[in-house]
């Protein structure tokens, strides 16, 4: 599913099909629209279009990757993806990247985010890129938040006591873990925790994406963020 985002135009959000998107820019002066393939890249490029999440310049496929720090083999016909986020300062800019195995990458950031929000962003744009994939995919990420998050069930526990932790205290962003367990039903999906900074190339080359990206001037304001200022934990 492509998505269609309208910064200036008749009616300007984001659209679902062409033909649609195409009434609100034919013939309107000064329209500003593009495509993309995640839905969290058309809400990046409605809220800065001069800079939004990109799908990057397609990188050679890294065959060599395909077992590295997996305890077993990959499913037959494997769709294979990295994930990884951080932000400079911890609050501070923030990045994200996504590659996967067959040469796609994906990369965005915000001028003032945190390392999990940015980890977990990763992952959600992951997802939205493979909506409609059939075949299993095996995402990686060095984030032990992100993934005993989904593995152990820790975010459905807290989206069912309202995002409240098992002690009562807030679960953190409840935003994008909401984004993020919408987008699991139906792909057949299983996560393996990698070992961050320690030579698999493709989470290395996640981790230059993200790191260059937060160093970007003009990145966009992550609005989910900065609406819990007020009552956010400090982040490990």
């Amino acid at each position: 599913m492509k998505y269609y985002a309208v910064a200036n135009g008749r009616t300007t959000g984001i659209f679902t099909s062409w033909p649609e998107a195409e009434r609100q820019v034919k013939g309107f002066a000064g329209a500003k629209y593009k495509s993309f393939k995640s839905k969290a890249e058309a809400e990046a490029f409605l809220k800065n279009p001069e800079y939004a999440s990109q799908k990057q310049k397609k990188r050679p496929p890294a065959k060599s990757s395909r077992n590295a720090g997996a305890p077993d083999n990959y499913p037959k016909d494997a769709v294979i993806v990295y994930t990884d986020g951080g932000a400079i300062g911890n609050p501070g800019p923030g990045g994200y990247g996504v590659v996967f195995e067959d040469g796609d990458e994906y990369a965005g950031g915000y001028n003032l985010t945190t390392n999990n929000r940015m980890e977990l962003m990763a992952v959600i744009v992951a997802l939205e890129a493979l909506q409609g994939e059939r075949r299993p995919i095996v995402l990686h990420s060095d984030s032990r938040y992100v993934l005993n998050g989904i593995t152990k069930g820790w975010a459905r526990g807290w989206k069912k006591r309202g995002w409240k932790k098992s002690d009562g205290n807030p679960a953190l962003n409840p935003d994008l873990w909401e984004k993020l367990l919408n987008l699991l039903p139906g792909l057949d999906i299983r996560f393996q925790w990698v070992k961050g900074h320690a030579g698999d190339p493709l989470n290395e080359a996640c981790d230059h994406l993200a790191n260059s990206t937060a160093r970007k001037t003009g990145l966009p304001d992550d609005n989910g963020y900065l609406a819990t200022l007020s009552n956010k934990e400090p982040e490990k």
